[in-house]
């Protein structure tokens, strides 16, 4: 990982990497984690990466490879997506995912859904199996039951660690940010297809019903086939307004390394908005790259199969 010049775009550190026949990355989160945490982060994205990476390295999809690198994600309880997701004000997980592929631009999606285990894996189905890209709240759930998927016990997916964030962000009268939070794959195949997949639980104390940016299509997470695929993390209300993922894709479309789009859409929310956060790209040629500007943002990618993990 090479770190930026200080206040270099707001940028506190950057990686890319060059053209792959196949490549995968994912990240934990963007934010600050205690520096003892953070080699469990990074574990956890190196376990994601290996198991997205098995997908492609069998000949597998992008589309399947971000989907199962984000599922080991959302079952990871020190993530907040999933299993150990943040809790709203009333004390309940809200959980937002999408799933997009760079071919057709099919895309799906679930915002503000009660505990399920998967999201991602919902979001997945309604891209497969409706003509729809976005559901929310309970209509959300009647999919998923309708096709297959259980609603989770949420006293089994609710942390102690959620809960004490929780009270610590109501003493503080404030709606907090998660580092080691919302989760994100992006992968190019040996086809020459990308796709990005994003999962969170949102803010600590946020209002129920408040929806980020991680299952809108071109804030949180875009995908197309001629530019390339981004995942985001971090202020998604910043990133809603700059539509950061796609922002950062048509930069990439632009002939922009991966790393140059995730710095210079990074450094355009932060001059725009102030806020802060992450994002992991690969182009259309299986090139990767990453920024954040915020302390950290544990990642891991395997590229032609080496793998390489930082924070």
């Amino acid at each position: 990982m090479r770190e930026g010049r200080p206040g270099e775009d707001a940028l506190t550190g950057s990686f890319g990497s060059g053209p792959a026949r196949w490549s995968i990355v994912v990240h934990g989160g963007a934010g600050d984690v205690a520096a003892e945490r953070i080699p469990l982060h990074v574990q956890g994205c190196e376990r994601a990466v290996t198991e997205g990476a098995r997908v492609l390295a069998s000949g597998g999809s992008a589309l399947d490879a971000v989907q199962r690198a984000v599922e080991v994600l959302e079952d990871d309880p020190i993530f907040n997506a999933g299993t150990g997701a943040c809790l709203n004000t009333d004390g309940h997980i809200e959980l937002d995912a999408s799933i997009m592929e760079g071919t057709d631009l099919r895309a799906g999606a679930v915002c503000a859904l009660p505990p399920f285990k998967n999201p991602i894996a919902i979001a997945r189905q309604l891209m497969d199996r409706s003509a729809h890209v976005l559901l929310a709240a309970e209509g959300a759930a009647r999919f998923a039951i309708e096709h297959g998927f259980a609603r989770a016990d949420e006293a089994t997916m609710i942390t102690e660690s959620a809960r004490k964030r929780l009270e610590a962000a109501k003493n503080k009268h404030a709606v907090e940010g998660w580092a080691g939070g919302t989760v994100g794959a992006v992968a190019r195949d040996a086809q020459g297809r990308v796709a990005s997949a994003t999962s969170t639980g949102g803010m600590v104390n946020k209002l129920a019903g408040r929806v980020g940016d991680s299952p809108i299509l071109g804030a949180g997470t875009y995908a197309d086939d001629g530019a390339g695929a981004c995942s985001t993390t971090g202020l998604g209300e910043a990133m809603m307004r700059i539509c950061l993922a796609k922002t950062a894709v048509e930069w990439m479309r632009a002939r922009l390394s991966p790393e140059m789009a995730a710095r210079a859409a990074l450094a355009l929310m932060h001059a725009r908005t102030s806020g802060t956060g992450g994002a992991i790209l690969v182009s259309a040629d299986g090139s990767l790259g990453l920024a954040r500007t915020t302390p950290m943002m544990t990642w891991a990618a395997v590229v032609d199969g080496a793998l390489v993990s930082g924070s």
